[in-house]
This record gives C-alpha cells, structure tokens and sequence, in this order.
C-alpha cells in the first residue's frame, strides 16, 4: 500500500509520538546513536507505538545527518545509523504498518548568519535520503525546520533523489502574524514551498505551541493550501524546569486539543516532544470514535 492508497483508505492517518524522553527513560541515548548501541530499546517503543494504533511509524534518525553528526562531534557512521534507523522500524511495523524516514535540521546556520552554504546542505540531505530511500522507507518527513531557507535545500534533495513521498513539517513559535517559526517563516510560505517541491503533506511540528495552539496554525494552512495537512503537537508547552526541559499534558488532554485540530483540518496526526504511546492511544480513540 502507497502512502496515497492510504490516505484514501482512512479519514484520519496516525503517525507515532516521541522518541526521545522515551529512550531517556530507558537509560538510553536520546538520539540515533541508540540505534547503535540501544537497539532493543528502539524497537520496543515503536512496537508500542504501533500496538497504540499508529499506521506510520518515524525512523529515529532525526539528527542522522553528516552535518548535525560531524558537528557534534560523534563518532559514528552516517549510513550505518540512518540503515540501522530503518531496520528498527521496519521488524516493528511488520508488513501491514509504513516506516517514514525522519529528515531533521543540520542544528547550523546558512551563510550570511552561519559558516555553510545552500550547496553543502544539499549535499547533506541528498546523503541521508538516498540512504534511507536505498534502506526501503515508505516515505520522508522532512520535520522540525524553522528556517524555509534550509527547509528547501532537504525539500529540492529528497526531491531530485528519490521517489518518495515528502511530508514538510516547521516548528512554530507563534500563531501571530500567519503563524512564525523563530527565523520568521510562516505557515503560508511553507506550504508555497511544500507545493513547489509537490510535496505530499505540509504542516507543524514541535515549537513552542501547545495542540490548541496548533489547531490555529491548521486553520492557517487550510486557507493557504489544499495540500494534506500533518499536525504533530508536543504535550503542552515546553517549560524549563532545572535544567530539564518537560511537558506534562495527559493524554486526555492531549486528545482533546488534537481534536481541535482535527476539526480544522488535520487529516494526518501523531505526536513530538512529551507525547508516549498513551497521548497516541488517546488520539486515536477520540479521533476513530
């Protein structure tokens, strides 16, 4: 089944939730390199996320990028963790569920504010699609990017080297002004570019907004674009407690604002920071009944 067929088959397509405060929880690494050195770890949340009722699970290869690897300084093979990534995901889903693979940020800034430039960011993302597209995704999510600039050098790479259909995904900062990521992109520019690339769904992800908050950033979107639309909100707004970073909306709670965002005209919903397999769960029964 293509991601097209599946669309048409279901009025609401579920995408997972969080990975990384669940492998923290687990005493792992909070990114990729769990797919190294944790891998049972990964397997067993997608597999819960599947047994929520997800159709789609994500790679967890969000950072996997050679840049945002190099940059940090890891030690660690950028088509091993990307093909390892896939493998995970894929003995989860079995043959019946789809694995996207998960195109994150590079966490660096182009020329003039950073030190790289639009060429070598291409190069980046063409990397990391063309392996995870060889390692046998169903689909990209091109996820978390506050910067269109950036956005559409992994937009114009996955295009020119796979096949696959492309989800784009902005993190928000605000619903003002048509909807703003941190670098001032809005909602309506990133659906011109996700329509430019012919991408398959456009939304948000992550930011600084709760679901409610995101069910006004769909609506922003559903006047700008006929596209599909993908909403994965964070459990509540992100507050700093310590050091540590925490969301603490419930499940419940969580559902209901995904409703909202539902009604405006989200047919594609999972999850980002803070949710778990129970905040998917709750998503699904609300959305289903």
């Amino acid at each position: 089944m293509t991601f097209d067929e599946l669309r048409q088959e279901k009025k609401v397509v579920f995408f997972d939730g969080g990975m990384g405060s669940l492998l923290a929880a687990r005493g792992c690494d909070t990114s990729g390199v769990s797919n190294l050195n944790d891998p049972q770890a990964v397997i067993e949340i997608h597999r819960e996320y599947i047994e929520a009722g997800a159709d789609i699970l994500i790679t967890n290869t969000f950072t996997m990028n050679r840049i945002n690897i190099e940059s940090r300084g890891l030690e660690i093979d950028v088509e091993e963790v990307n093909q390892a990534g896939v493998s995970l995901a894929r003995r989860a889903a079995g043959p019946e569920k789809m694995v996207f693979g998960d195109v994150g940020p590079t966490g660096q800034l182009l020329q003039p504010y950073g030190t790289f430039t639009e060429e070598q960011f291409y190069d980046n993302y063409a990397e990391q699609a063309e392996i995870l597209a060889d390692a046998n995704v169903d689909g990209l999510i091109i996820e978390t990017f506050t910067d269109l600039r950036e956005a559409e050098c992994a937009l114009k790479a996955c295009k020119d080297k796979t096949t696959l259909p492309l989800v784009l995904s902005l993190a928000y900062t605000t619903t003002q002004k048509g909807g703003r990521t941190i670098m001032g992109s809005t909602a309506a520019d990133a659906a011109a570019f996700a329509e430019k690339y012919g991408a398959a769904a456009v939304g948000a992800n992550c930011g600084d907004l709760d679901p409610e908050d995101m069910a006004v950033i769909t609506a922003i979107y559903r006047k700008a674009t006929s596209l599909p639309l993908i909403i994965q909100p964070n459990a509540g707004k992100p507050k700093l407690v310590g050091s540590e970073t925490r969301y603490d909306m419930d499940p419940d709670q969580y559902a209901r604002g995904v409703l909202k965002c539902f009604e405006n005209g989200a047919s594609i919903i999972g999850g980002c920071c803070g949710t778990t397999p129970g905040h998917i769960e709750a998503v699904v029964k609300v959305l289903e009944s």
